[in-house]
């Protein structure tokens, strides 16, 4: 592997949270131009080192983010006010796959599943902000989710 998909792989795995291509670009130590870096993560993907997904910001716009592919299949929630990343943990969705499996007959190999809302400081913000001018806790868009293909649960079989 090349020295610049290693210090990919490394700023992958030492992040807490998925990075876009410009967060990677951003945090490698070692001097890369972008166009590198987007290879290097392409070339990750395609060697099932790292996956991707793809989410939609009202303020970032659509970027796709990467983690690095690890032994536990993890979920995301992203807060559309302060854009920060929270793990959900580990796939807890097998049971939802294969009743959808056998509801219709197909094989559903990979997934991803991403969350956006309001995370608990913001809400707290919002809230408290509400609370000072004598309103209601503003309503915040209800969350929403993504499923769609991706690396797959390591758990499920078959």
């Amino acid at each position: 592997m090349t020295k610049a998909r290693e210090a990919v792989l490394e700023v992958l795995e030492s992040a807490k949270n998925p990075l876009s291509a410009a967060d990677v670009a951003a945090n490698i130590s070692t001097l890369c131009d972008t166009a590198t870096v987007y290879r290097s993560l392409h070339y990750l993907e395609e060697q099932g080192l790292a996956e991707s997904f793809v989410l939609y910001c009202t303020t970032h716009g659509t970027e796709r983010y990467y983690v690095p592919h690890n032994a536990e299949h993890r979920h995301w929630f992203h807060c559309e006010q302060c854009h920060r990343f929270v793990d959900l943990g580990c796939c807890r969705i097998e049971s939802l796959l294969e009743k959808m499996e056998a509801e219709t007959g197909v094989s559903i190999r990979t997934h991803t599943l991403y969350a956006t809302g309001l995370c608990s400081e913001c809400r707290a913000k919002t809230g408290a902000a509400n609370n000072s001018a004598g309103n209601e806790p503003a309503q915040s868009q209800a969350p929403t989710a993504f499923i769609a293909s991706s690396d797959h649960c390591q758990s499920r079989s078959g």
